[in-house]
């Protein structure tokens, strides 16, 4: 017995295509953002005479910012898994 899944076919997790259904990851956009807004920073450095950021403050903001990137791709990981 199959069941139906998202799309409606009969398959569980499968489309139209036949390929595998993959879950929203929050991760991902979590991580575009924080790069697009380090790359803004730096786009403003660079087309500005002045500092945005010293470098004694942009390399804790990288190191934070890739470990709650870091975080929250384990939290959702590990949801995802109880979730099944």
């Amino acid at each position: 017995m199959t069941g139906t899944g998202a799309t409606g076919t009969g398959t569980t997790g499968t489309g139209t295509t036949g390929r595998p259904r993959h879950r929203f990851d929050p991760a991902g956009p979590v991580t575009g953002l924080f790069f697009l807004v380090l790359a803004g920073l730096f786009l403003a450095e660079g087309l500005s005479d002045e500092r945005v950021l010293a470098p004694e403050v942009m390399a804790p903001v990288v190191l934070i910012g890739l470990g709650l990137v870091g975080i929250v791709r384990v939290l959702t990981r590990s949801r995802r898994r109880h979730l099944r």
